[in-house]
């Protein structure tokens, strides 16, 4: 058993409140478990209880033996002077605060439903991908859904809470946060890294005075990227020798060079020519050639529509025909549609629930995630588990919440955060 599990019986009393008493024999009557606190200090604040004739108001520290209390060190920490119950599954010994009064202290053993005992015990040990797989025909589906509708609000807000640091990071220029963000999606997982050092190599500023012109925003792209570096693929390339001689002028003029990426910093392995990253760069070029204002075009596309056609802007023609500098092949014109879904998600979305709350209007997080309901739902080995499980799957905002069910809550085992979870454990009313 985890302490978590205490934790979780103490929040919902659920347990055996019959004759409640301390190991000293004072009579508990709980008023108020207390709000549970996920910070340092005490399990439980803001408690009330009466022990004997007497009301106390104070923190509630849950063990699984009461010896705990010692190894963790609490008889040195005043911030648990507080503690008015020691609430344990096993009494091993008896604790003090640090003025040396003892604390009072409830033992949970033998209080706890034998049927509650065995559904946490499944839940713990059963190996599927999701935990309650076998209990699940117990959670109304409202419950279900319900459940992923929290899980993408959460995947929502951690997005855009990394997406306002940045924009701290980057003083308050929301220009530049777009710039960031999609740079780094354009590396679709698997060139994620050296997408984010590129944005940092080539500063918007010096990006926004060459924008109009795409050999130029090409030879920064290409050339602070690496891929301008001479090698047996494109010495004899006439367009690559152009953008390089373009690239040195610029990269001395900026001063830039020490920053520039290097061809190894980029990975190819497993990735269909049309996904190399010389692909995305010139799909990147592309978009920041046609579409000068990032930030203002993101925020303002009222429909998912006009987010596809922000992001269609075709290649140049070289790179129509060229998978890498040098290096002939066939690749799409712009940016697929599914591509452009999922930069819809993970800028677009997110960069609007960071900016309305930036400036204070929540409203606006509601609009965003209405653009997820728009999208087709995504595919993957997490989502089909989730697919043949019975979980509502229609659209990209089910998906993202399904992930965020998958990855926050059933892989780590956390069925006590989960309103799932929660409805398996929830005791069963008793019939009279």
């Amino acid at each position: 058993m985890q302490e978590d599990f205490l934790h979780y019986v103490w929040q919902h009393q659920y347990f055996d409140k019959t004759d409640l008493r301390t190991t000293n024999g004072e009579t508990i009557t709980v008023l108020k478990p207390g709000l549970h606190n996920h910070d340092a200090g005490p399990d439980f604040l803001n408690a009330r209880l009466h022990l004997g004739e007497v009301e106390w108001n104070g923190a509630v520290e849950i063990h699984l033996r009461a010896s705990d209390w010692h190894r963790h060190q609490h008889q040195h920490d005043l911030k648990y002077d507080q503690v008015i119950l020691h609430v344990v599954l096993h009494a091993d010994e008896p604790v003090r605060r640090t003025n040396g009064s003892e604390v009072p202290a409830l033992v949970l053993e033998g209080r706890l439903a034998p049927e509650l005992l065995g559904r946490y015990q499944q839940l713990l040990t059963e190996t599927p991908a999701l935990p309650c797989a076998p209990l699940l025909a117990q959670v109304p589906v409202i419950a279900r859904v319900m459940m992923v509708e929290r899980t993408l609000l959460e995947r929502v807000e951690q997005k855009a809470a990394t997406l306002e640091a940045l924009h701290q990071h980057l003083g308050g220029d929301w220009e530049a946060t777009a710039y960031h963000a999609l740079l780094a999606a354009f590396g679709f997982k698997k060139n994620t890294e050296p997408l984010q050092r590129l944005a940092k190599a080539l500063p918007l500023p010096v990006l926004r005075r060459h924008r109009h012109d795409r050999r130029q925003l090409e030879a920064l792209l290409f050339g602070q990227a690496g891929f301008l570096t001479e090698n047996d693929e494109n010495r004899h390339d006439l367009f690559v020798a152009d953008l390089r001689a373009e690239y040195e002028f610029l990269v001395h003029k900026y001063q830039l060079k020490a920053a520039a990426l290097a061809p190894h910093d980029w990975n190819f392995l497993r990735l269909r020519p049309a996904n190399f990253p010389p692909v995305r760069l010139a799909q990147l070029a592309a978009v920041l050639h046609a579409r000068p204002a990032l930030f203002d075009a993101l925020l303002t596309a009222q429909d998912v529509l006009t987010l596809e056609q922000f992001f269609a802007a075709p290649v140049s023609e070289y790179w129509q025909g060229h998978t890498r500098p040098g290096r002939a092949g066939k690749v799409p014109h712009q940016l697929g549609r599914s591509s452009a879904h999922l930069l819809i998600t993970n800028v677009v979305v997110p960069l609007r629930v960071a900016y309305a709350r930036h400036i204070g209007q929540p409203e606006l997080v509601e609009q965003a995630v209405t653009l997820l309901t728009q999208l087709p739902a995504e595919r993957n080995a997490i989502t089909d588990t989730y697919d043949l499980l019975g979980f509502q799957h229609r659209t990209a905002a089910d998906s993202q919440g399904l992930l965020a069910l998958h990855n926050g809550y059933c892989q780590p085992r956390q069925c006590l955060r989960c309103a799932i979870g929660s409805r398996i454990l929830q005791p069963k009313p008793v019939l009279r």
